[in-house]
């Protein structure tokens, strides 16, 4: 390898992508290729990183496996940037187990934290801890120490362990310095506003406040009995009961549970539930069988009784009733909880993400982009969807993940 490759593969490695298109701009050698691509992609120029780096794999010759295994990470990189979630995970595997065969283990480790971001992303979190515990991270450079650390925060984050995501993240930010690459430190300082950022807001006893994560997280190991309008369970302590797939249950559940301790009227039940606007007899006798399931299925948790002008909810073993609510409530919210993140999304991605239709998403986009809260730029399959992220505002329980006890 030639000076000019040495010093632009430096610059990258520095995150001084302008310092390496210096020394490469103007050839056109399979290793130039690659480190152009490399270059653009950090600058943010996807599509024209792609072409480049397809390129350079193309032109190694069948001697330089190595070297195309390096490209093929290299365009999983653009991909997952780009939120091509769709890119096929066979290929990077196998570049992987190339590296590693080859004792290039430093790559074959950004490619295992690749696979697994894309996991988080899609809020597959064991498969995600099971590849990151083949990791181990005292060996890699300061980035790659970086970034694992920063993967362990997210992971802790979805799962509401908040020091765990603390300590993570200040061993992110040690590492981001260590390898003084501005973008890296930035991320890491993104990172840690999430947790000092409104998560959730409570409601009790007719009154409303924002949470951090961290009350979340203590919210959720307390007495109390929780109506979790984030992944639609009932809890307490003891006990939890999914009325994910029972909509009009939950409806009534979390009229009650905002109410407590008083009562709700058959009238409000029916409205919040039914969205009727006049409750007729059809709609009583309906609420009255819905009522009876919900007081099936809370039976370990709570009784549900009728009063003169309707129900309430009567804990059994908790001392408080509280409800959970999301930080953003409206009809497309978890769409917004991804475009959030300031990255640009195809409507297939986030239909992957979401474990939704594409058409679903993209009616979705097409209302939010009425409202003025999201924005498309291309056309056909290259058209991408995005949105500045919400200032003050985390939306972790909005994304795709288990929270404990699910």
């Amino acid at each position: 390898m030639d000076s000019l490759i040495t010093a632009a593969a430096r610059a990258l490695a520095a995150g001084d992508p302008l310092g390496a298109l210096n020394r490469v701009a103007l050839r056109d050698d399979a290793p130039a290729l690659a480190l152009r691509g490399i270059a653009m992609a950090q600058l943010g120029e996807l599509d024209r990183a792609k072409a480049l780096v397809r390129r350079a794999a193309r032109a190694f010759g069948p001697k330089e496996a190595v070297a195309r295994a390096r490209c093929i990470v290299a365009e999983a990189e653009i991909a997952f940037v780009s939120r091509d979630l769709g890119w096929p995970a066979k290929a990077l595997d196998a570049a992987r187990a190339m590296l590693e065969a080859h004792g290039d283990q430093v790559n074959a480790a950004h490619a295992r934290h690749l696979e697994v971001r894309r996991l988080l992303l899609l809020g597959r979190l064991d498969e995600a801890e099971r590849i990151l515990a083949a990791l181990d991270p005292a060996r890699l450079p300061s980035a790659s120490k970086a970034v694992h650390a920063l993967i362990v925060a997210g992971i802790a984050m979805r799962r509401l362990q908040t020091k765990t995501a603390r300590a993570a993240l200040v061993r992110a930010d040690a590492a981001a310095r260590d390898a003084r690459i501005p973008a890296l430190m930035a991320e890491v300082e993104n990172a840690a506003r999430v947790l000092d950022a409104p998560a959730a807001r409570l409601i009790s006893n007719g009154q409303e406040r924002s949470l951090l994560l961290e009350e979340v997280e203590a919210l959720q190991a307390s007495k109390a009995l929780v109506v979790d309008a984030c992944r639609h369970v009932v809890r307490d302590a003891g006990n939890v009961v999914s009325l994910a797939t029972r909509p009009v249950l939950f409806a009534i559940a979390r009229a009650l549970g905002e109410a407590w301790p008083a009562d709700v009227s058959r009238e409000a039940l029916v409205a919040q539930a039914f969205r009727a606007k006049t409750a007729d007899e059809s709609h009583r006798a309906r609420l009255r069988v819905e009522v009876g399931r919900l007081r099936t299925m809370l039976r370990a948790l709570a009784a549900v009784s009728a009063t003169k002008r309707g129900f309430t909810l009567a804990p059994r073993r908790a001392r408080e009733v509280v409800v959970l609510a999301r930080p953003v409530e409206e009809k497309h919210a978890a769409v917004l909880a991804f475009l959030a993140d300031g990255e640009s999304w195809s409507s297939s991605a986030l239909a992957l993400a979401l474990g939704a239709s594409q058409r679903s998403v993209q009616r979705a986009l097409d209302a939010l982009a009425l409202a003025g809260k999201v924005q498309s730029f291309g056309r056909g399959r290259a058209r991408r969807w995005m949105t500045p992220p919400m200032p003050g505002l985390t939306t972790t329980l909005l994304l795709p993940a288990p929270l404990p006890g699910d």
